[in-house]
């Protein structure tokens, strides 16, 4: 661990010393490089300084332990140190993990109506407010790129992209089944109903990820449907792109202007490639996929949200909370920091 911790102090040295180069701060690409490098290690090179300092201060208390006056003190502190040290052991242990290359990246979230018509529908709705509102929370940006309504409200598909810091590293668990149980307004007898939506959270692809080749993909343009009056296009601006080599489908009519909607589906089309392609990789790598907190398969329940009981329940990893109101309102962080936390105690069991 210390000889790890010793190279991340040296590299984190040298990109200060590259940052006040001259010949790369007139360089934006360099400086913008070296930058992101710098931010990724920082948090490690800062509790490494915190950790040697404390191993200075247990040096010096054990000095002390002798002393006729000092010594009861010396040991009270040494106690403290100890503990301090334990402390920011584990910390480090956990920071020196290895990090998914996708967790700084913005995602492209696709929610479906699923199991239950109109419920369902109207439940995928919610969880797009739910994300949406927590991404409010949390200072994102949150851009519709396709919708399909439901008549009866919420939708049968939406797909939206989120953006901003580690956007990935905090939604990458939400991939799966969603279970909702409760009355439908529709439901004259008070029945409780069990219906679900799925979520696919894939991490944006940039074009150096993924390259498509003109001739590999056929373009359609129709137009785009709406809630009616003038909100309905006159035009053709909504844009369908096939990708014939996997079959892939993207459509996008969020915007009224066919160039927007064409580069949102392209933006959309290659996230859904590099997805399949991370899919396929971690199938073949088949411990990698059992160590993670499920599979991310849609067919994979993950969550019910008991509404009689003001209940959520994640199933993989037992936890229940008795605060599906405040949840369902965006406030997800007691859900996601316990799915990280598992996430990382199976890693460092090395499952």
């Amino acid at each position: 661990m210390l000889e790890r911790l010793k190279i991340i102090e040296q590299r984190y040295t040298e990109i200060n010393e590259e940052l006040l180069k001259p010949e790369n701060i007139s360089d934006v690409k360099k400086m913008t490089e070296l930058s992101k490098e710098q931010s990724s290690i920082k948090e490690i090179y800062d509790a490494y300084q915190e950790y040697k300092q404390i191993l200075s201060a247990i040096d010096e208390a054990k000095s002390l332990l002798d002393d006729e006056e000092l010594g009861d003190m010396a040991k009270e502190e040494l106690e403290n140190l100890e503990r301090q040290k334990e402390k920011i052991e584990a910390e480090i242990e956990i920071l020196l993990l290895p990090k998914d290359p996708n967790d700084d990246k913005n995602v492209i979230m696709e929610i479906r109506g699923a199991a239950g018509g109109d419920e369902a529908n109207i439940f995928a709705g919610d969880l797009f407010r739910m994300y949406s509102r927590y991404a409010e929370n949390k200072g994102w940006k949150v851009e519709v790129m396709n919708e399909e309504p439901s008549d009866a409200g919420g939708f049968s598909q939406i797909e939206f992209m989120i953006k901003g810091e580690n956007v990935y590293s905090k939604l990458k668990y939400e991939s799966g089944a969603h279970r909702v149980q409760r009355v439908p307004a529709t439901e004259s007898q008070g029945r409780v109903h069990t219906s679900t939506a799925t979520v696919l959270v894939m991490p944006e692809a940039d074009e150096i990820d993924i390259e498509i080749k003109p001739t590999d993909i056929k373009v359609d343009v129709f137009r785009s449907g709406g809630a009616g009056g003038q909100h309905v296009n006159t035009t053709d601006s909504a844009v369908r792109i096939t990708h014939i080599p996997t079959g892939i489908v993207v459509t996008c009519q969020s915007e009224r202007s066919q160039i927007q909607n064409r580069e949102r589906a392209m933006k959309l089309l290659r996230t859904k490639i590099y997805e399949e392609t991370l899919r396929k990789h971690e199938e073949e790598e088949a411990s990698e996929r059992r160590s993670k907190i499920g599979t991310g398969d849609r067919s994979e329940k993950i969550r019910t949200y008991n509404y009689p009981q003001n209940r959520v329940t994640d199933h993989r990893i037992g936890l229940t909370l008795q605060k599906l109101d405040q949840i369902i309102d965006g406030e997800l962080d007691e859900i996601i920091e316990a799915l990280i936390n598992e996430d990382q105690k199976r890693k460092m069991l090395g499952e």
